[in-house]
């Protein structure tokens, strides 16, 4: 797929993988449809893109049906056609599902899966509209491999993939083709500004503490799972997996379906036990409610 001059519409633009997906189109020679809710990021975003590439920049909650269709709209009004669609916008909240809130679990729904769902249908009637055009959701590792305390991001991401598949058999044969991106652990903030409501480890555990695990842990930069998804997009890829750890983990499950699921899950419960009781050594005994 030549990107030189094709129009991209992407979500989830003010940081991380979005930031660096900006980047590397705008090298590609893209013109660039940006949006997020955060507004100062997406402006900054949008300051470091070279003036010559054609750009439009939206204040976009993705978790709202109307909003996500009025963009759809102000792209293919500014630009006059979009070709490719990129629903990358994403947020986690950790919390064992027995103890997390509906509203809590929703918010992370709302956000990674319909998100990505009204994305998807809100910009397919004018991608049918283009010779060749494209729509990259952005799924995870997590979808085929989850992680205790994780619940409402496994899930969605789960939920994401299996439209991913639909949308391959439905739209097989058209002009419009659609990759499943997979990221491994990738160097973003999601962790540091996920809503962290009952670690594992124990209410010690901050947002910083998490994120500062998550970065240990993380094997790829969110500029090369940048330059990995552009290039996949490129090939037309189908599924695409992001990082050596995806890659590990996706034969991993291969191997054992349920097994490797269980080990994890209990190396997982046992670290955060023994991190918890360390904790509350320090504090001079288990916290206990008031």
């Amino acid at each position: 797929m030549e990107l030189s001059g094709k129009v991209v519409a992407l979500t989830g633009a003010a940081s991380g993988i979005g930031r660096e997906l900006a980047f590397e189109l705008a090298r590609q020679g893209c013109r660039l449809a940006l949006s997020d809710v955060d507004e100062i990021g997406l402006k900054e975003t949008a300051s470091r893109i070279p003036p010559d590439i054609g750009i439009c920049t939206h204040r976009v909650d993705v978790s709202d049906r109307d909003r996500v269709y009025r963009w759809a709209d102000e792209v293919v009004k500014f630009h006059g056609h979009v070709d490719i669609i990129i629903n990358n916008a994403g947020v986690a909240s950790q919390c064992p599902i027995e103890d997390i809130e509906y509203s809590d679990f929703d918010w992370v729904f709302d956000i990674v899966f319909y998100g990505v769902l009204y994305g998807t249908k809100a910009f397919l009637p004018y991608l049918r509209l283009r010779p060749e055009a494209q729509i990259v959701n952005i799924s995870s590792a997590n979808a085929f491999f989850p992680f205790p305390s994780n619940g409402p991001y496994n899930c969605a991401k789960h939920a994401v993939k299996a439209l991913n598949q639909t949308l391959m058999q439905e739209l097989d044969g058209s002009t419009i083709g659609v990759t499943s991106v997979h990221p491994g652990g990738i160097k973003t903030n999601i962790a540091r500004n996920s809503r962290l409501i009952k670690p594992m480890a124990g209410p010690q555990i901050t947002n910083e503490d998490n994120a500062a695990r998550f970065d240990r842990l993380a094997g790829t930069t969110a500029d090369k799972a940048a330059r990995i998804i552009v290039a996949g997009v490129r090939k037309r890829k189908q599924r695409l997996l992001v990082g050596k750890d995806a890659y590990v983990l996706d034969w991993l499950v291969r191997l054992f379906p349920q097994g490797f699921s269980n080990y994890i899950g209990r190396t997982f419960t046992s670290s955060a036990r023994k991190a918890k009781a360390r904790a509350d050594a320090r504090m001079g005994g288990p916290r206990r409610a008031a």
